[in-house]
């Protein structure tokens, strides 16, 4: 089972995208959408501090990092949860896990694999720290009772070298548009040297006729 579009653009959404490396709520150095060292390489306490010089290329480097990371806590929930889930419950679950960490011990995970999704919904509600973060419990609460997802534009923060993040503007607005194809893998067209490489067939053809193909 994999994360919706629309569970994808919602994730990202809740997270932001901050092309440099920043000190989270909990002063972790993290960087792009959410990553930090505990889900992979690169370490963002490693990664040159500030804006960088080629903000597209640094916002394309954050949306693929976000796409590997992602499907680490897919698993997650796909272990932890043992009963049939709609889309919307599983986008609203790999949400959840992929800011706490927590889907394996959470309350609302033993509700919901004790057939009681009432008081699973309700369970979102338990994680609260930094008390900033219910606005963003609430919305996966919605999301996982009623399928109710967020809507609008992608936020792009600024960082400074000290890794605080300006929230007072951002310096871009992403559509859903180009947050999907950000996502998407990178197809590297073949070159005109390949293009222009006679097939094995067309050589084989060459042979029968006579005619020299280049």
């Amino acid at each position: 089972m994999k994360t919706s579009d629309r569970g994808l653009l919602a994730l990202i959404r809740h997270e932001g995208v901050v092309p440099g490396p920043y000190l989270d709520v909990k002063d972790v150095w993290t960087f792009g959408i959410g990553h930090t060292a505990a889900a992979g390489p690169p370490d963002p306490a490693r990664v040159p501090r500030g804006m960088p010089a080629d903000l597209d290329a640094k916002i394309r480097e954050a949306f693929q990092l976000f796409r590997t990371d992602l499907a680490a806590y897919e698993a997650g929930v796909l272990r932890a949860v043992k009963v049939r889930l709609e889309p919307h419950e599983f986008d609203a679950l790999v949400s959840f896990h992929y800011n706490t960490g927590g889907i394996a011990k959470a309350a609302l995970t033993r509700h919901l694999n004790a057939g009681n999704r009432a008081a699973a919904a309700a369970a979102f509600m338990g994680w609260l720290r930094p008390a900033a973060i219910r606005s963003r419990r609430e919305a996966e609460r919605d999301l996982f009772a009623r399928g109710t997802y967020p809507t609008g534009t992608i936020p792009v923060w600024s960082v400074d070298r000290n890794g605080r993040v300006d929230f007072s503007r951002p310096i871009r607005r992403l559509t859903e548009a180009e947050a999907l194809a950000l996502l998407r893998p990178v197809i590297t067209p073949p070159s005109t040297q390949l293009a222009s490489t006679p097939s094995w067939w067309q050589r084989l053809a060459s042979f029968f006729t006579g005619k020299e193909t280049t």
